[in-house]
């Protein structure tokens, strides 16, 4: 069964982000150049590529300096020319890098809150919903009759009892002495 990939929806993506803009290419590249670009810019903001990148440069001076003007491929004297230019060029590279990453740290963080939104809202939904059924068994349990009350209840009807079984009792001896 033939899937269209368009027809596919993708929550970790924006929903401006989902429509290919070229024929024929694939989710699975975008998202594979995504992860490398982000890290690529993950590796450009560590202490070891500054200290990586300013080695480099020293290296590159130096060996352009001291080395006989023969084998030198940059001038000290036009001011490293080459030098610049490779610098210039991973800089215009570097940039727009660290924006792709930051807009897919974007879009991650976007789809975050939503599902934390959404969270929020059924825990809130479940708390009122609680809130409602504590409220319920309290009227519930205020209408119940107590152990207490129950107990009352019963005293109050043995004593009843009792008290008419007396006047009963009381009655029945009344009747034997008057006709006795």
């Amino acid at each position: 069964m033939a899937r269209d990939n368009r027809s596919t929806v993708r929550l970790d993506s924006p929903k401006g982000l989902r429509t290919r803009v070229l024929p024929g290419r694939r989710r699975a590249g975008r998202d594979r150049f995504g992860r490398a670009t982000e890290a690529i810019a993950r590796a450009m903001g560590t202490p070891q590529f500054l200290l990586a990148l300013t080695g480099f440069c020293v290296l590159w001076m130096v060996y352009n300096t001291t080395a006989p003007e023969s084998i030198r491929f940059d001038s000290a004297a036009i001011g490293f020319t080459a030098l610049t230019l490779i610098l210039s060029l991973q800089a215009s590279y570097a940039a727009p890098l660290i924006l792709l990453a930051q807009n897919r740290q974007d879009d991650r963080d976007r789809v975050q809150f939503e599902q934390d939104r959404q969270r929020a809202e059924r825990n809130l939904a479940d708390t009122e919903y609680l809130a409602r059924e504590v409220v319920a068994l309290r009227i519930a349990i205020r209408d119940m009759a107590s152990k207490d009350f129950i107990r009352a209840e019963l005293r109050s009807l043995l004593d009843e009892i009792d008290r008419r079984e007396d006047e009963s009792a009381a009655a029945t001896t009344t009747d034997d002495a008057s006709r006795g």
